[in-house]
């Protein structure tokens, strides 16, 4: 028998998955955009960490929060759904990107599907660079799978300014429908709030009608203090995401910085009415570790976090593991890697 917590993930089962739209692409439900609010800097000065809190909380998920059977089945499906594929290698070619695209389109096997009783379903998004953008949008022609592109100097955002705005109006003349800039870290390890959201309005503004994810690069950003008021500050100035991490620092994406963020999330819905996005990254490649960001995001923030619109991983390889588990769940036997390839 389900437990209590499994019975009430029901909303987020094999049918929360099923696609309405193009190729199986899922229907794309979205807030009202973000607009941000004037950088209210007694507000930012107030906001606090609690450091030790936060790691008791996030040590005791794992073992608190479980899901089993067709229930891990029906989860780790709709963690599919919410990848955003990521190739961001110095190697990266035509043919590797289109590769991803086809597997963003079918990332799981025809024969699993099946077994499942699943109609098809898609990645949330592809993440390439800048210059694999038109290659990417040509390649998921007809899927309704946006692409995204990361910008302003990735990874480590230190480029002329001027360079990093107009890196951003390519990415989105080439096609590009969300756009993952870095911040300026200094801003925040200096406490200039002001110059971090001077930077984000102006991104945000070169986005134009593209969606825009802020990622803080929270490994470089020395406390939970800092990240929490970096969180405050790109939602002030118009991020429609806030993101771990470009997946390149030496601490990547974590819990304690995962809890940091969602709750400045749900104190941002609760100062303005407007729901903001997160994106884990770096790191998350296994399939236990994404049905723990799940379970903290149901308990912290509700069902409504677990779409799309305000949820992804930033991923690769997380994709191939969670195949791997869903044969599994339907032979008892696990499978080499190489059956799942990732392209």
């Amino acid at each position: 028998m389900p437990n209590e917590w499994e019975r009430a993930t029901v909303q987020t089962d094999l049918k929360a998955t099923a696609p309405t739209t193009t190729r199986g692409h899922l229907p794309q439900v979205h807030e009202p955009r973000n607009p941000g609010m004037e950088l209210d800097l007694d507000r930012v000065a107030r906001v606090q960490a609690n450091t030790s809190a936060i790691e008791r909380r996030c040590a005791s998920l794992p073992g608190r929060r479980s899901v089993k059977k067709d229930y891990q089945a029906a989860w780790l499906l709709k963690a599919i759904t919410l990848i955003d594929l990521t190739t961001l290698s110095g190697d990266d070619t035509a043919g590797r990107v289109r590769r991803l695209c086809a597997k963003a389109a079918q990332p799981v096997r025809a024969d699993i599907l099946a077994a499942l009783g699943m109609p098809e379903i898609t990645t949330g998004a592809v993440c390439v660079y800048h210059d694999m953008v038109e290659t990417a949008v040509d390649a998921l022609t007809g899927t309704g799978i946006p692409v995204a592109a990361v910008s302003t100097g990735f990874p480590a955002g230190l480029s002329p300014f001027h360079l990093r705005v107009e890196e951003i109006r390519s990415s989105v003349k080439a096609g590009a429908k969300e756009i993952d800039i870095v911040i300026s870290r200094r801003h925040a390890l200096t406490g200039n709030w002001q110059a971090l959201y001077d930077e984000m309005r102006a991104f945000r503004a070169a986005c134009g009608e593209a969606h825009v994810k802020a990622i803080l690069a929270t490994g470089e950003l020395g406390t939970l203090r800092n990240v929490a008021r970096a969180s405050l500050v790109c939602m002030m100035a118009g991020a429609d995401f806030i993101k771990t991490s470009t997946g390149k620092e030496p601490v990547n994406a974590t819990l304690p910085v995962s809890l940091t963020m969602i709750r400045a999330l749900r104190d941002y819905h609760d100062i303005t009415g407007y729901r903001i996005g997160y994106k884990p990254a770096g790191g998350i490649s296994k399939a236990k570790d994404a049905l723990v960001y799940l379970s903290l995001i149901k308990d912290e923030l509700g069902t409504r976090w677990l779409q799309p619109d305000l949820f992804r991983f930033g991923a690769s390889s997380l994709l191939g593991d969670i195949e791997r588990q869903l044969e599994h769940h339907i032979t008892g036997r696990y499978s080499a890697a190489h059956r799942h390839p990732i392209g």
